[in-house]
C-alpha cells in the first residue's frame, strides 16, 4: 500500500488540532496559551498537507 504524499502530515495535524482544542475548552482560564498553540500548528500541519496533497496528484 502507498501513502500519498502529504497525508501523513494532514492527519498529524488533525490530531494536533483536536488536542488543542481539547486543551483550550477545558481550561478554567480563558486565555490558555499551549491549547491555541497546538491548534495553530495543527492547522498549519493540515494547510501544509493539503497543499501536498493537491500538488503531488
Amino acid at each position: 500500500m502507498r501513502i500519498r504524499e502529504g497525508l501523513v502530515p494532514t492527519l498529524l495535524g488533525t490530531a494536533v488540532t483536536a488536542t488543542g482544542a481539547a486543551l483550550a475548552m477545558n481550561s478554567k482560564k480563558k486565555d490558555d496559551k499551549v491549547g491555541w498553540g497546538l491548534m495553530g500548528l495543527g492547522l498549519a500541519h493540515i494547510a501544509l498537507g493539503a497543499i501536498d496533497l493537491v500538488e503531488h496528484k
